[in-house]
C-alpha cells in the first residue's frame, strides 16, 4: 500500500510507492524509446497488456478492451497511489502520515504511436479535453479525494518512459501545497480588490499583448510575466470559471484548437522539445468556496534547460530569457 507522509516544514505530502519501482525502462541509457508499434502497451492490438479501461471513444459495435477504439482510459499499471482502502490518518510519533488512497489513470490520446498534439485531428485533440472532463466529473463524486492532477510528460527529459501520446489524471485525498498557496494569494487579491487575481491576469494580458501568444475568444496563451523557464506559457479561459469541469463542450473545442496551435508554435519554434502539460484546477468543495477567486488555466512548460542546486534549494529560478522574447521567438517574429 502507498503511503502519505507529511513534512512539517512546508506542509507538503510525499506520496511514497514501492509499486512505482516496478515500471519498465522503455528507454535506452542514450534518451531513445526501445518501444515500437509491435510492443506497445498502448498500441491497438496490444490492450491486453493493460488494465481493462475505464471509460473509452470506440467505433460503432466494438467491445471493450479490443481493436476499434479511437481513445482509451486506463488505470495505471504502476499506480502512485491505490483506489482500494481507507484513509486511516495518524499520527507517527510527532509526524503525520496516511495510507496512499487516490486514482491513478492514464488517457491513451490515440491509435497512432508516433502522433503528436500539433498533428492531431481538432477533433482527436477536442476528444483528450472531453475525457479529461468525463474522468474528473467521475472522480469527485469519491468523497476520499479532495483534488485532481491532469497532466502530459511529452519525451524521456520530460518524464515520459512510454513514447505512445498519452495524459495521466492524479486524484489525491489532499490539496497539494502549491496549490494551497495560490489560494491563500488569490483569496487575499480577492478580500482586497473584490476581483479575481486571474481574471485581472488575462485582462492585462489582452490589452498588453506584448506576451500574447494567441487568443481565440474563449482562451488565450501568452507568456506570464515572471516565467520560472525559457518558454514557459500558460493558457486561461478568457471569462471566469473556477473549475475545468464546469466548461461547456462547445468552449472544449475551442480550446482543443488554441492548445494545438501552441504546441505547434512550439514545436516549430524549439524544434519538438519534450514538454510538460499541467491543468490546474480549483479543489473539490461541496460550498463552492473557491469559485470566485481561483480560475482554472494550463501550464506548458517546454523543457530546453534543467534545473540545478540553487532552484532546488530556494524555489526561485533564474531564467536566461525574458518572456517579451520569447513570445517574439514562438511568433517568429524574431
Amino acid at each position: 500500500m502507498p503511503e502519505l507522509r507529511k513534512d512539517p516544514t512546508s506542509e507538503t505530502w510525499v506520496i511514497f510507492s514501492p509499486e512505482r519501482q516496478r515500471r519498465p525502462q522503455f528507454f535506452t541509457a542514450h534518451g531513445e524509446y526501445t518501444l515500437t508499434s509491435a510492443n506497445c502497451p498502448f498500441c491497438e492490438g496490444n490492450e491486453d497488456m493493460t488494465p481493462p479501461e475505464i471509460h473509452s471513444l470506440r467505433i460503432a459495435n466494438t467491445t471493450h478492451d479490443k481493436p476499434g477504439w479511437k481513445l482509451r482510459v486506463i488505470p495505471n499499471k504502476y499506480p502512485a497511489l491505490k483506489v482500494e482502502g481507507l484513509l486511516d490518518k495518524r499520527a507517527d510519533g510527532f509526524y503525520d502520515k496516511m495510507n496512499g488512497i487516490g486514482a491513478h489513470e492514464v488517457v491513451i490520446e490515440t491509435t497512432s504511436h508516433t502522433r503528436g498534439i500539433d498533428e492531431m485531428e481538432e477533433d482527436t485533440v477536442y476528444e483528450i479535453f472531453l475525457a479529461f472532463k468525463h474522468r474528473i466529473l467521475d472522480l469527485k463524486r469519491d468523497i476520499r479525494f479532495r483534488y485532481i492532477q491532469v497532466f502530459k510528460n511529452h519525451g524521456i527529459q520530460a518524464g515520459a518512459t512510454i513514447s505512445h501520446p498519452h495524459s495521466q489524471i492524479v486524484a489525491l485525498p489532499v490539496i497539494p501545497a502549491r496549490t494551497t498557496d495560490r489560494l491563500e494569494h488569490a483569496q487575499s487579491y480577492f478580500a482586497k480588490k473584490e476581483r479575481c487575481l486571474f481574471c485581472d491576469i488575462v485582462q492585462h494580458e489582452i490589452r498588453f499583448q506584448q506576451r500574447l501568444l494567441l487568443e481565440n475568444g474563449e482562451f488565450i496563451v501568452f507568456a506570464p510575466y515572471a516565467p520560472r523557464l525559457p518558454f514557459e506559457l500558460s493558457l486561461y479561459p478568457v471569462h471566469h470559471y473556477a473549475v475545468f469541469e464546469e466548461m461547456e463542450d462547445a468552449a472544449l473545442r475551442k480550446l482543443a484548437i488554441i492548445f494545438r496551435d501552441a504546441i505547434g508554435k512550439i514545436n516549430k519554434a524549439l524544434d519538438h522539445p519534450p514538454y510538460n502539460m499541467i491543468l490546474h484546477n480549483a479543489p473539490f468543495s461541496k460550498d463552492n468556496r473557491y469559485s470566485e477567486h481561483f480560475h482554472w488555466h494550463i501550464e506548458l512548460l517546454p523543457i530546453i534547460s534543467g534545473t540545478g542546486g540553487f532552484e532546488i534549494g530556494t524555489q526561485s529560478f533564474i531564467n536566461p530569457m525574458l518572456p517579451e522574447e520569447s513570445i517574439k521567438i514562438l511568433k517568429n517574429d524574431k
